[in-house]
This record gives C-alpha cells, structure tokens and sequence, in this order.
C-alpha cells in the first residue's frame, strides 16, 4: 500500500506513528479492562440467579409439605386405625385381607407423599432416634437387655429431609437379675 505521496507505507516516518500505536495499545486495554469487567459481573449475576433458583424450589417444597401436613397426618392416624383392626380381626380369627389392602393403599399415598413407613423387629438394639419405648418387659437374659420386645406401631420418615416424623412404638426388654 502506498501513501498519498506515493511512498510505501512503511518507508513513511514520522513523529505521529508511534503515538498513534501507543494511542490504540491504550484504547484496547481499557476495551479489555471493561470487558473483564463485564464477565465477572455477569458470572456474579449468574451465580445470584442460580443461588435465588435453588432457594425458590427449596420454597415451593416447603409449601407443598406444608399443604400436605394435616392429609398426611390424618394418613398416619387411618393406616394406624388399619393396623389395629388387622391384629384384631387375626386374634378373632377372622379373615382380615381386606382391611389389611386397605393399610397398603394408605402405605402407597403416604408414599407419594415423601412418607415412607419402616419398623424394627423384636431383638433389634433400642435406637432413641429411632424408636419410642412405650413400656418396659422384664426379662432375665442380659443379652436382650435394651432390645425390642414387641412393636406396638410403625415409624414414619420424611424421604426427602430423613426427619422421623414418628418414631416406631415398641417395648423394651429391660434385664433384672434373678437375684432381685
């Protein structure tokens, strides 16, 4: 490319080139300086945006559980009711399947609920989180000393939290020595 003099454009000197230069270096530094500055910003808009998300659906469940509290509260009551009626009906000797569907369809809805039902069985060390001593066996082998003797009632647990909304009702061995 030649200059208007017909020079080529790199025989040309002149005071003006290197201040040029140095005049464009600076204007694309500071276009750099802001735009640095305009990702970090907008990461700190995105990490705030992801931050008020979670904490919306943090929210929006919080409510839905707390819509569902009474339903599955009561839920709780009925399948106990169900259970009781079963025993009752098996120590009469009568046939107790259909009441017993009826325990298990309320075992299902309680967990889509994000309730699930779990239990212990007799031998099982006594957990306190866990378990709600309701009364105290006497026995006199040590080893069952603190274990379940008999569940009384079924646990519920929130899935989600891992909250025991009620903890399994049973009797307690409890050892005494024969001496006592």
């Amino acid at each position: 490319m030649a200059t208007p003099e017909g020079a080529p454009a790199d025989e040309v000197a002149g005071p003006d080139r290197p201040v040029l230069a140095d005049e464009l270096a600076g204007r694309l530094d500071k276009m750099e300086l802001q735009l640095a500055e305009f990702h970090r910003r907008s990461a700190h808009r995105e990490s705030v945006i992801d931050r008020l998300h979670e904490e919306n659906q943090r929210l929006q469940g919080g409510i839905g559980r707390l819509i569902l509290e009474p339903v599955v509260t009561d839920l709780i009551r009925l399948y106990d009711q169900l259970q009781r009626e079963v025993s009752r009906l098996e120590a009469d000797g009568q046939d107790a399947r259909l009441v017993w569907s009826f325990g298990e369809d309320v075992t299902q809805i309680l967990d889509r609920c994000g309730v699930e039902v779990f239990s212990a069985e007799p031998g099982d060390r006594f957990d306190r989180d866990r378990h709600r001593a309701l009364a105290v066996v006497a026995c006199d082998d040590e080893s069952r000393h603190n274990t379940v003797a008999e569940v009384a009632a079924d646990g519920f647990l929130e899935r989600d939290t891992g909250r025991i909304r009620r903890p399994v009702q049973v009797r307690v061995h409890q050892y005494s020595s024969p001496s006592q």
